[in-house]
């Protein structure tokens, strides 16, 4: 399939890789800004004199602009560079670069969420602060929105493909391709190692970087990746069974929902600390809480009631078997109303202003969403095939000693911890099935998967929701030491837990403080 899509794209590449040589001259006296000797003012003219001269113009580069350190924000003094690139007609892809001058030499792209990318200083901070020049792209259009999918259209209606293909993969990809050679112009070296890391819509990015651009980056983080239109399918079916009328849940019986839970199954893990570590594990019936007389109220749910949050446990699959909308997990409830309890177009996924491109109709009825019509022609459409990151076959990353790091937070009610589990089990019967053509065939060697109990999309929930999957990263794939176990923390908070590489999971060692991870064992 990238046959075509990478012919295209080396028109735009040859024009940046063409900028790389003759500005790594000029870039010579740019690096040694690094050094103590030189001022801000020196630092910020040389990264403006960067954007003027005739090869980064070439690459792409429209501005550079010098940023002093804002120690409030905990900004470090870089050169932010902009680039846009044009590989087809019709695309337009903004690149944003954040170059520091005191650079660890090495490179972090960066990806987006939702419906669209993310160029956004808040983002790349944090790499900023360790040294990281960071690389962001819009992902081909500059409605930053996550839901606004107006972009995926023509005026006369017909999907934009162009947009389409921009988004899907190809802004990435050539992101990462224009990032190194900027990286090499600016600073007179390449980088010594390149890393990807996005959560949500950027957890997509990652994985169709490992499949389908195996040598862009050599380690990648993919978090609570929406990598197949199943996540906004899922959203769908949710959102119309929590919805309807005669059968709708109230916010009050969600916080009943909740505390039943808890009470059943906290205590799983052997702690009782508001979170349940393992939701496979909480078989609690919503039938327990069902009202004793025909109605509802907030103490209790009506017959229709059970029947949704059953769904909402279970799942739902069509009669040939394909998964129409993963299960939410026991737990997770406090994350209901931000995700599917509610009339926003997160609980459509954004699929509203895309029904032309997944349907065929833009008209098309979404309250009234049959996934035994709709649900394989939306997953075999000419989007889908572009769109989803689904196939487990990594072998190519894997060849070059490529590292990557799944994670997902188990109490997520947008996209489902259920289909990274289910990836990452495909992925690792690909990589064994693999052995015969020189793979390795234990999966543990190249990739693994934390699962981060209590917490939500990317973050939030009751559990622990800070980690350094980062450094994880590094000391893999820089090191060649594999993360046995990833210490997460909590804001305003002593409580510290450890998780786990699946299919481990933490457990409380019966002895020592409840609010450190030393105290937890995985197994």
């Amino acid at each position: 399939m990238n046959g075509g899509v990478e012919d295209m794209q080396r028109r735009a590449v040859f024009m940046v890789a063409a900028a790389a040589v003759p500005l790594a001259i000029g870039a010579m006296a740019m690096g040694r800004s690094a050094t103590a000797e030189s001022s801000p003012t020196a630092e910020q003219a040389a990264c403006a004199a960067f954007a003027s001269g005739a090869p980064a113009r070439a690459a792409g580069v429209i501005a550079a602009q010098g940023i002093a350190v804002d120690i409030r924000d905990n900004v470090p003094a870089h050169c932010m560079v902009k680039a846009v690139l044009h590989p087809v007609s019709g695309s337009s892809i903004a690149v944003v670069m954040r170059l520091p001058v005191h650079w660890n030499g090495k490179l972090l792209g960066l990806g987006g969420g939702g419906w669209a990318g993310n160029v956004t200083l808040e983002a790349a901070a944090p790499a900023l602060m360790k040294g990281y020049a960071t690389a962001q792209t819009d992902g081909g259009h500059a409605n930053a929105d996550p839901w606004n999918t107006a972009w995926a259209s023509l005026a006369d209606g017909r999907p934009n493909m162009v947009a389409l293909t921009d988004f899907s993969e190809r802004a990435v990809h050539l992101t990462a391709v224009a990032a190194k050679n900027i990286v090499h112009a600016y600073y007179g070296r390449p980088q010594s190692r390149a890393y990807f890391q996005g959560c949500s819509t950027g957890g997509r990015m990652a994985l169709m970087e490992a499949q389908r651009f195996p040598d862009d980056y050599d380690g990648i983080i993919a978090g609570a990746p929406v990598y197949t239109l199943r996540t906004q399918t899922t959203s769908l079916i949710r959102q119309n069974a929590a919805l309807r009328p005669g059968q709708a849940l109230r916010p009050g019986q969600i916080g009943r929902i909740a505390h039943a839970v808890l009470a059943a199954c906290d205590m799983h893990d052997g702690v009782r600390d508001g979170i349940i570590a393992d939701p496979a594990s909480c078989k609690w019936d919503p039938a327990t809480i069902e009202c004793p007389s025909a109605g509802e109220s907030p103490d209790c749910l009506s017959a229709a009631q059970v029947k949704v949050v059953r769904q909402l446990y279970d799942g739902v699959r069509t009669r040939d078997g394909r998964v129409a909308a993963y299960p939410v997990a026991r737990g997770s409830e406090s994350q209901w109303l931000q995700w599917f309890v509610t009339t926003s177009e997160a609980g459509r996924g954004g699929m509203t202003g895309l029904r032309n491109v997944l349907l065929g109709d833009a008209n098309y009825d979404l309250d009234h969403y049959d996934p035994e019509h709709e649900q394989a022609r939306l997953e075999t459409s000419a989007f889908a095939r572009l769109y989803q990151a689904d196939d487990p076959d990594i072998g190519r990353f894997v060849a070059r000693g490529g590292k990557l790091i799944l994670w997902h937070g188990l109490y997520d009610a947008g996209p489902s911890p259920v289909g990274t589990i289910d990836y990452y089990r495909a992925m690792a019967a690909s990589l064994k099935a693999g052995r015969a053509g020189g793979r390795e065939s234990a999966v543990a060697s190249h990739a693994r998967l934390f699962l981060a109990p209590g917490v939500g999309h990317c973050r939030g929930g009751p559990g622990p929701d800070r980690f350094d999957m980062l450094g994880a990263l590094d000391a893999w794939v820089d090191g060649d030491t594999a993360p046995e176990r990833v210490t997460a923390s909590r804001q305003n908070s002593t409580m510290t837990r450890p998780l786990c590489p699946y299919p481990q999971k933490p457990r409380y060692k019966g002895h020592g403080n409840t609010d450190d991870a030393a105290s937890f064992t995985c197994g």
